[in-house]
């Protein structure tokens, strides 16, 4: 359980550290259309960082050993992936490279939505809108590229 709550603080900190929508830089980007207000991001964030605690901490407690350990080696990589999308966006502005780490923790979240379905199934219902999250911010991600026609 311990370290399914350090990979979420890793998560939140360092996203937070990395994601600035403030910057001039990406005040002049050109938005998908389908991007929400920042409003709601303010809001899906901080219910996805404490629904994977929840659910990582339950599958940690409850699950069977190659389950708790699939579930937190893989949040672990999505974690890295996700973060490294926060820096290849908003530092060397590599949009592409982003997309693709994007793209690639979304992939990966399919797999954790499924254990959480295996352990309990209010423990998938509670993760699916991070699911979604993840692959809309990717689709997001590709707009980008799309509308900086990198």
């Amino acid at each position: 359980m311990g370290a399914v709550i350090a990979l979420v603080i890793v998560y939140a900190l360092g996203s937070g550290a990395l994601v600035s929508t403030g910057s001039e830089w990406y005040a002049a980007l050109d938005k998908p259309w389908w991007q929400p207000p920042s409003w709601f991001v303010g809001v899906i964030w901080p219910y996805n960082f404490a629904v994977i605690g929840i659910v990582g901490s339950v599958i940690a407690w409850q699950g069977a050993p190659a389950r708790v350990v699939s579930f937190i080696v893989i949040l672990g990589v999505t974690v890295s992936l996700a973060i490294g999308w926060a820096y290849l966006f908003f530092s060397p502005h590599e949009l592409i490279w982003a997309a693709i780490a994007l793209t690639a923790a979304a992939v990966l979240t399919v797999p954790l939505v499924v254990m959480a379905f295996a352990q309990e199934w209010w423990l998938g219902v509670l993760l699916l809108p991070y699911q979604a999250w993840v692959l809309i911010a990717a689709s997001l991600s590709w707009g980008y590229v799309v509308q900086a026609g990198a």
